[in-house]
């Protein structure tokens, strides 16, 4: 307990509830004590030295004298191996069985008593003592995995084993991913743990662990990228550190990671290839991302405290009334009858379907918050205790209910890794959509019990259902809001079959876009927050959920009429663009910020309602290929160094680079170009890259420039459909893109259209898949 922690807990103390949380805690805390086996004396163990191999599809088992491994390399390149008889299901992140084994890559003898797994694309090399390393086909080491280390009880009653696995990376190596982290979106030095946690305030890039943590690294160094998953939800501990090559003849030091994992099984994926080819095996593996329906690719105004339906309206109305185009009004817990989920205050939302129809009309969608916790003694509770034999809730050790404290008091929670439950909450959506509710926004699902010190979740000896393996919150912790996300889909999937769900989560694990995306939580209203917003989007998009956006503005505090202008124009091209605020907070509408903010407002979100139908494209594209709309500026050439440094510019999609301002102060900004040409959208002065250049950023303006040749759907002045935008090659070069139409509110996966752009003359042609001219193009750069 730091400080700022005690400092709250003594003021808990002087509410209701507050003195509540601590009840809770202490229950918890007991709990714990009676529940957890003591672990006692414990003893080391490492594999020992090679002593026989069987050769199986894919690879084989190489058995050591104290532990087995197996290494197996699969279709399409991805390389497994796990100790101890670990397969590589059941797991929660990978989709089915998992890929085949690829029947070509045989297990064979290696040099100095080691074996050899050699595929088209890697080849796994294991030494007599149990070391792993990931070579490129050429021989270059991408990822060299020492002997793990396991620590077990003495009694095995006790418990399973801890288990440390240290690895190494080239010198030049830059670490990336891990899940949500405000101080990245490149890792450097330190130790970052991988629990779940709501940080009980306003974060900035200091703070972590955050709300979506995953074992998922990705490593990008000269020899190569690769990608590395350690399919394991227990708590652990990832120390980075990153490596330095030597001056002259010197000696390089590698990069290092260690993770400490406080159990479960240990079992490694890696996927190597170009950036692209990595998260697209990735989102073979894990699954492919939702898509959201158009409208959620729009702009959407969020408040903790809207108070009433008439706020609403008058809200809504503002927008309307300046010719702001908004997509989605998000209604948090305070709609809420006593903060209970799936309720509706009826005095102050006496008519919430009737709401939603008007705003309907309107082109505004209504969103609904939906907690995890349920109020004990209310309808929802007393439904839940009919499922099954036992009921939907975790329980303790003892088998009695587990109870926390939330927002509407003392809380049951669901146990979403029990099918049975699952499908029970999915079908509660049903009130949620007779509501008029077209979207939902899954929070405080970590889970979050209010503790006024110690951890704010459920006690590590809360039981769950594991789908039938049985065990407790310490292995359950960290894909319990990845259960409720699935709860959440397939209930809507079985109520509005005709319809593509919206839903996004603020925790989660590895395949949460399965089921939709995420976003920043309670980032701070500071310059820092602004900064932190983008690491969290390049490194969730790089562990595989595409749909992230940050509460634009920061959550807790009343920014700036300049930060509120920079915070808008970064959320204007990221997925989810979203303002959201804290009851207590100042308000996010552009008017309140005055004339001249409210009109740079205008033209950022008149942007944003232009690029939609881009959007579009990247929401299928990320499907489809595992893309992320939002890409770190090395995405293309890895091997471009300065380019792997560079974080505070992205690219959005392969048409745009992005370079939001992120200084106060500041009106002209550095940009870091890739290769080839590169226009100012704003000016139509094109640039060559790779390179540095300057670019003027008045507080009305975000640098934003088009690479050329490409093609971009973008909404008509009309307003009767997409048409395409090309940005003219260089001379003697050819371009072109691809455009994905949105194919209506199902599950279709759209048609792609296929383009090509080329210098015929003086003109610039754009031709389809047929070669057939396509008229009624914007050219700009010529």
């Amino acid at each position: 307990m730091d400080g700022r922690d005690l400092v709250r807990a003594v003021k808990d103390l002087g509410t209701e509830r507050g003195r509540r949380a601590w009840r809770a805690a202490w229950r918890h805390r007991r709990a714990d004590a009676v529940g957890l086996p003591r672990r006692g004396a414990e003893r080391a163990r490492v594999p020992g030295l090679l002593t026989g191999t069987e050769a199986r599809p894919g690879g084989g088992v190489l058995r050591f004298a104290r532990s087995e491994l197996l290494v197996r390399v699969m279709v399409g390149g991805a390389v497994f191996w796990s100790w101890d008889g670990a397969g590589p299901t059941p797991s929660y992140a990978v989709v089915g069985d998992g890929p085949e084994p690829d029947p070509r890559a045989v297990l064979e003898a290696d040099t100095e008593g080691g074996w050899r797994v050699v595929s088209e694309r890697v080849t796994v090399a294991v030494s007599r003592h149990g070391a792993v390393e990931v070579r490129t086909p050429g021989g270059a080491v991408l990822r060299r995995e020492s002997p793990p280390r396991w620590w077990e009880p003495v009694d095995p009653r006790m418990g399973g084993a801890r288990w440390l696995q240290r690895s190494e990376v080239p010198a030049d190596a830059r670490f990336f991913g891990l899940g949500g982290r405000a101080s990245g979106p490149r890792l450097r030095d330190g130790a970052y743990r991988l629990w779940n946690t709501d940080p009980k305030g306003g974060f900035g890039p200091g703070v972590d662990p955050l709300y979506l943590t995953m074992p998922v690294q990705m490593v990008v160094s000269d020899a190569g990228t690769h990608l590395a998953f350690h399919d394991n939800p227990w708590d652990g501990r990832v120390v980075l550190r990153e490596g330095e090559e030597g001056a002259g003849s010197g000696v390089d030091r590698p990069g290092a990671s260690e993770l400490r994992m406080e159990g479960g099984p240990l079992r490694c994926w890696v996927l190597v290839g170009t950036p692209a080819r990595v998260l697209q095996g990735w989102s073979g593996l894990t699954g492919a991302a939702a898509v959201p329906p158009e409208w959620a690719l729009g702009y959407q105004h969020a408040r903790w405290g809207f108070g009433s339906a008439e706020e609403v309206r008058r809200v809504v109305a503002g927008y309307a009334s300046r010719g702001l185009a908004l997509s989605a009004v998000h209604l948090d817990i305070d709609h809420y009858d006593g903060h209970r989920v799936f309720t509706v205050d009826e005095e102050r939302f006496p008519d919430l379907p009737g709401l939603a129809r008007e705003l309907r009309e309107l082109g505004v969608r209504l969103v609904s918050i939906v907690d995890p916790a349920v109020k004990v003694g209310d309808g929802v509770h007393a439904s839940g205790l009919a499922v099954g034999t036992g009921g939907a809730f975790v329980r303790d050790a003892r088998g009695e209910e587990v109870r926390g404290e939330v927002w509407p008091g003392e809380c049951a929670y669901p146990d979403f890794t029990d099918p049975a439950v699952r499908a029970w909450w999915g079908g509660l959506y049903e009130e949620r959509l007779a509501q008029g509710f077209a979207g939902f926004w899954h929070d405080m699902n970590e889970p979050v019990s209010f503790a006024p010190f110690g951890d704010n979740t459920l006690p590590r000896s809360a039981r769950h259902a594991l789908d039938g393996a049985g065990g407790d919150h310490r292995e359950g912790h960290n894909v319990y809001a990845l259960g409720m996300a699935r709860a959440g889909w397939e209930g809507l999937v079985r109520l509005r079959p005709a319809e593509r769900p919206f839903l996004f989560s603020r925790s989660g694990w590895a395949g949460m876009q399965r089921y939709g995306g995420t976003w920043s939580g309670d980032v701070e209203s500071s310059w820092e927050g602004l900064r932190a917003s983008l690491a969290l989007v390049l490194g969730l998009g790089l562990c595989g959920v595409p749909y992230s956006g940050p509460d634009v503005g920061g959550f807790g505090g009343s920014p700036s009429p300049e930060l509120y202008v920079r915070w808008l124009q970064l959320g204007a091209y990221l997925p989810l663009f979203r303002t959201h605020s804290a009851i207590w907070a100042g308000r996010r509408e552009p008017w309140e910020f005055g004339p001249e903010v409210a009109e740079q407002a205008a033209a950022v979100m008149a942007e944003r309602e232009r690029l939609r139908p881009y959007f579009v494209t990247l929401a299928h594209l990320a499907r489809r290929t595992g893309a992320p709309y939002v890409r770190p500026v090395w995405w293309g050439t890895p091997e471009e160094r300065k380019l792997r440094d560079c974080e505070d510019a992205f690219l959005l999609g392969d048409a745009l680079l992005v370079a939001p301002v992120l200084e106060c102060g500041a009106d002209r900004r550095a940009v870091r170009l890739p290769r080839g040409r590169w226009y100012d959208t704003a000016t139509g002065v094109a640039y060559e890259g790779p390179g540095q250049i300057l670019l003027d950023a008045p507080q009305g303006r975000i640098p934003v420039l088009a690479r050329a040749g490409s093609v971009l759907p973008v909404r008509s002045a009309s307003g009767d459909g997409p048409e395409l935008e090309v940005w003219a090659p260089a001379r003697g070069r050819t371009g072109g893109g691809v455009v994905i139409r949105d194919p209506g509110p199902g599950f279709a996966a759209g048609e792609v259209e296929r383009y090509t752009v080329r210098w015929a003359g003086d003109a610039v042609v754009v031709e389809d898949e047929a070669g057939r001219p396509v008229e009624g193009i914007t050219v700009r750069g010529m």
